[in-house]
């Protein structure tokens, strides 16, 4: 072979090469544009709210949000309007034109969280529009949600449920052989103990007496005596308490070595949330009522938290709790999701908890509920276990069917 050949087959040879490697290496996406996004909330004070992105190729996005009100309507007057003809696989700049003051339609209104104000329905909302748009974007790339906040960590996600007495707690182990269990004193009538305090029937800044406290002990041993310590309890706390009743209800729970105490106190004050976790062994667990990153910035430097509990939902997105995430690594903290949504949302939290290393456990609360199971098709468990669809997107679908059955008078059905 001279040289001239050489050189020639090379060539050659190097261009189907670089053919073969660009078909791999690349991916069609089509330039898309966002032609509408909307929302419904569900008739008798149902907690989700459903949002979904339509674009010009007919491709759709869908995310949700609850604990608020008015975040649906939000999206109907503002961002969905506002956010015609962007780019949906953009998100990063959509976000950063929406949480600040650049006007995103000429003419009309800036953003109305000036410079970004923090929480709310508007961060509720924001938040329901990215998952939306992550969901969208995985489906124009066909690829799991996972794949695009950069890929697996674990194979599984652990979740816990939620249990209102002995009895139910051991039959959830026994129906989903899931490891840790939340358990509440207000998850079901409570009046046994509110009725004994100083003020009966007080819900809220409450300073326990010394009745209600053995109350509180004899509730939790409950609990320890049917499951034994083979599995985690956690206690939900609701925030109700004030900082003194707060550090003793702690402290009593020490010989039950709780997984956690969540919110005893209210995430307003960074240090009083300090003193309590500085004066009890039990871990201490806030997040659900913390917003953004800018949120969690003071509780994170001054370690006021064990274990934060960010809801994706509300807290500024899937990407911004990857953030937080990222953030709560460097101090070695974990993240236990908070998660009161439909199987929808349980599974985009899923997939960010796929992707982050200092993932602890993600909670479900309405596992075995028909009103919000029935809203998406089937999602199980296996063996304590979430594992992550590998459909593109979210990888979970509505039932629009179900969904407008149930959509309140006034709202456009999805």
């Amino acid at each position: 072979m001279n040289r001239r050949e050489f050189v020639r087959q090379s060539a050659l040879f190097y261009a189907v090469y670089l053919t073969a490697a660009r078909a791999q290496g690349t991916s069609f996406v089509p330039k898309l544009k966002i032609r509408e996004i909307r929302a419904v909330r569900l008739r008798d004070g149902f907690n989700s709210r459903f949002v979904r992105v339509y674009t010009d190729q007919g491709l759709t996005g869908t995310g949700e949000t609850m604990d608020t009100v008015g975040a649906e309507d939000i999206v109907n007057s503002f961002m969905g309007p506002n956010l015609v003809g962007r780019d949906p696989l953009d998100i990063e700049g959509i976000l950063f034109d929406l949480w600040g003051w650049k006007r995103t339609q000429s003419p009309g209104p800036p953003s109305p969280l000036f410079m970004r104000g923090m929480g709310g329905p508007y961060l509720s909302a924001m938040s329901s529009v990215e998952m939306a748009l992550w969901d969208l974007a995985g489906k124009a790339m066909n690829v799991p949600l996972y794949r695009l906040l950069g890929g697996r960590v674990r194979d599984k996600v652990p979740v816990y449920l939620h249990a209102a007495n002995p009895d139910e707690a051991a039959s959830l182990i026994a129906q989903t052989q899931v490891k840790a269990l939340k358990i509440g004193m207000d998850y079901s009538p409570d009046a046994w103990t509110l009725n004994k305090g100083f003020d009966p029937g007080k819900l809220w800044g409450l300073h326990l007496n010394t009745a209600q406290l053995d109350d509180m002990v004899g509730f939790v041993d409950g609990f320890r005596q049917k499951l034994g310590k083979s599995y985690d309890i956690a206690l939900e706390c609701h925030a109700r308490y004030d900082v003194e009743t707060a550090i003793q209800l702690c402290r009593l729970m020490e010989p039950f070595r709780l997984m956690w105490v969540e919110e005893p106190i209210t995430s307003d004050d960074v240090d009083a949330m300090l003193r309590v976790r500085n004066n009890t062994r039990v871990p201490i667990a806030a997040g659900e009522n913390i917003y953004s990153r800018y949120g969690y910035r003071e509780f994170l430097e001054k370690e006021a938290l064990s274990i934060i509990q960010p809801d994706m939902s509300k807290t500024g997105g899937l990407l911004e709790t990857r953030k937080i995430a990222a953030m709560a690594e460097v101090y070695s903290i974990p993240m236990a999701p908070h998660g009161v949504a439909s199987p929808l949302a349980t599974m985009a939290y899923a997939h960010v908890c796929m992707t982050v290393p200092n993932v602890m456990i993600l909670e479900w609360t309405h596992y075995f509920n028909k009103l919000y199971t029935s809203l998406t098709e089937p999602v199980q468990l296996n063996a304590g276990y979430l594992e992550v669809t590998e459909k593109p997107g979210i990888g979970v679908a509505l039932n629009d069917d179900a969904v407008k059955e149930r959509t309140e008078a006034g709202y456009k059905p999805l």
